[in-house]
């Protein structure tokens, strides 16, 4: 059973329930089927996760150098030296606002 297949049973079976209109033992039963549909997606997810190798570095061959994907896995580090700041926005001198601007009252009794 595919992963697509087991989701769209989860996502039909999740309509009929919120419906109302089943009965309690349908509903029961329906639900039960949900919680299968919802196993196998989870065991096909953690399958999927297994298999997914993250890139580490470039080795100078230009070929990548990877390890496998855990839940322990870190981020790689970054390159030393480097952060990642935003940029503080410039803010226009008096002469670079358009005339209108600069005859707006500011509040401060000068236009």
């Amino acid at each position: 059973m595919s992963f697509e297949f087991s989701l769209a049973e989860l996502e039909a079976i999740v309509r009929d329930l919120e419906d109302g209109k089943l009965g309690l033992a349908e509903a029961l039963a329906r639900y039960e089927e949900g919680i299968k549909h919802l196993k196998h997606c989870y065991a096909l997810l953690a399958q999927a996760e297994q298999k997914i190798e993250l890139l580490t570095r470039v080795a100078e061959d230009g070929s990548p150098v990877t390890r496998p994907f855990t839940d322990e896995s870190e981020p790689p580090p970054r390159a030393a030296g480097r952060q990642r700041t935003k940029p503080k926005p410039k803010q226009p001198a008096d002469d670079e606002l358009p005339s209108f601007r600069r005859d707006i009252d500011d509040g401060t009794g000068r236009t």
